[in-house]
This record gives structure tokens, C-alpha cells and sequence, in this order.
């Protein structure tokens, strides 16, 4: 069975997230921990959780994703907003357990002109930081298109933070489509050779989900603008191609396509058209 979901907002709850998913035919979701740019996280009752759990069992639910808010940057050249960082994701990796063994997506962040070295170095030790033995959850780091001072904007530079982190058991990968294309990786004339090119530098067991966007960008234009899926420069064919791959298609997929609920249940639909089960 095909595992897809959509962006979905958290400031209505677990409860009604989920059940905004199973009415899209969804069977996974995305949602923000906090305010998209940051600021203090809703507070997390009991009663919501365990109704979500309740209706994720009843439709066969796979892990959920969190996305840490984009104001938080782990390298950045201002030791405040480090540390902001910081608190934001231990924060975060706190309230998580009370969803327990679900996944939290991470973009790397952006070096300032310190150069890539050092922003691998700074992600990782705030990393070091904010991961417990205990938890459940599982960090994903992003994969990024490259722009501007971004780190993780290849396969070598998310190995480089993951060697750094000395509980890399709780480190895991996101795969963005766009990203990924945008920055060098052509999975629309060899998506075999990107897949066998992250097994090789990192692992393929350590790809555990995948953002599926199209690109509103040419190949290797080190830009991030998301297209519907079929609309862009990726296209349909290359998605089919992705999502039936044995190495990813038991993998939950997430649309962050420029959608409304209604745009998203359209999309799910065309990929669960194409999915081979």
C-alpha cells in the first residue's frame, strides 16, 4: 500500500488532522511543531493523542512527519539564534514522545559565509545536544537544493553531519523531489543512479521518507519552488518511477505541492492511480 499524505495544519489538533487525512485518503500527514517562522508551540492534551492514535490505528496509519518551524537555523553565525535553535528542537523532540516513534524533519541550515565545514560542524554539535537515548523519535535531516549558504545540499555533506552525531542511530534522511532535482540530481533521465549514489555515500537504510514535489525550476537551478505534482520540470512519468521503485515505495511519501485540501486529494488520487502494489 501506497503511504502518502499531505501538509496539514497542527493548530487543529492530532484528532482532527488525522481525520482531515482519512478524508483525502490519506494514511500519513505532515504538520509544523509551532508557527511555521517560529514562536511558542500549542499546548498538547492527552485526549487529542490518544483519539489520533485511535482513528491512525483504525486506517492503518504510517509515521507521521513534525517539521521544525524555518526560523530556526543550527550553523548560523549568531550564537543566539543557535541557541534558539537548540531550545526550539529540544523543545520539540520533548513533546514528540507524547506521539511516540513517529519521525521530525530537520533542514540543516544555512552557514552564513562561514563556509560548509563549519556549518556541518555546528549542526551536528547542536544535534549531539538535543538527542537523547531514550527517544523515540527519529530526526530527519532534509535534503537541499543548494541555495545560498544552505549545508546539505549533496549526499557527502548530510554523511559529513551524520558521522559527526554520536547517536546517528536516531538520524535518518528526508528525500525532497524538488530539492534534490534543483540541486544536481537528475531523477527524471537516471532516478537508478541518484538511488544508488545515496546508498553508496550514505545508506539506503538511512532514507526514511520522502517529500514528493514537483519543480517550478529547471534542473540544477539550485532553487526551492515547489510545483503540483505533473506540472513542472519533474513531471508525472518520473514520479511513477520514484514511488514504485523497490528501494522507496514502502517508504511514506508527503506533498508540499502549492495546494488546498481539495488540490491535494487530486494529487493523491493520480499517484495512487500509478502506484503498483
Amino acid at each position: 500500500m501506497l503511504t502518502i499524505g499531505c501538509h496539514l495544519s497542527a493548530s487543529k489538533g492530532f484528532e482532527n488532522m488525522a481525520k482531515e487525512a482519512v478524508s483525502i485518503n490519506a494514511n500519513t500527514f505532515q504538520f509544523f511543531t509551532r508557527n511555521p517562522r517560529g514562536g511558542k508551540a500549542k499546548s498538547i492534551s492527552k485526549k487529542d493523542v490518544d483519539k489520533f492514535l485511535e482513528i491512525a490505528k483504525e486506517n492503518n496509519f504510517g509515521k507521521i512527519l513534525a517539521h521544525a518551524p524555518y526560523t530556526i537555523n543550527p550553523c548560523s553565525d549568531d550564537e543566539s539564534i543557535r541557541d534558539f535553535a537548540r531550545m526550539t528542537m529540544k523543545d520539540d523532540l520533548e513533546r514528540m514522545e507524547l506521539v511516540p516513534n513517529n519521525m521530525y524533519n530537520l533542514h540543516p541550515g544555512s552557514h552564513k559565509n562561514q563556509g560548509a565545514e563549519k556549518g556541518i560542524e555546528l549542526t551536528a554539535s547542536i544535534l549531539n545536544d538535543v538527542l537523547k537515548k531514550e527517544q523515540t523519535t527519529i530526526v530527519l535531516l532534509e535534503t537541499m537544493s543548494g541555495k545560498g549558504s544552505e549545508i546539505g545540499r549533496n549526499f557527502s555533506e548530510l554523511k559529513s553531519i551524520m558521522d559527526k552525531v554520536e547517536l546517528s542511530d536516531r538520524l535518518g534522511i528526508c528525500l525532497d523531489t524538488c530539492h534534490i532535482y534543483d540541486g544536481g540530481y537528475d531523477i527524471v533521465n537516471d532516478v537508478e543512479g541518484v538511488i544508488e549514489e545515496f546508498d553508496r555515500i550514505i545508506g539506503i537504510k538511512k532514507l526514511k521518507a520522502i517529500h514528493i514535489n514537483d519543480s517550478k525550476n529547471r534542473f540544477n537551478s539550485h532553487k526551492d519552488r515547489h510545483e503540483k505534482i505533473g506540472e513542472g520540470y519533474i513531471g508525472l512519468s518520473a514520479f511513477e518511477k520514484i514511488i514504485n521503485h523497490p528501494m522507496l515505495k514502502d517508504l511514506p511519501f508527503f506533498l508540499e505541492t502549492p495546494n488546498e485540501l481539495d488540490g491535494y486529494a487530486k494529487e493523491i488520487a493520480l499517484l495512487r492511480g500509478i502506484y503498483k502494489q
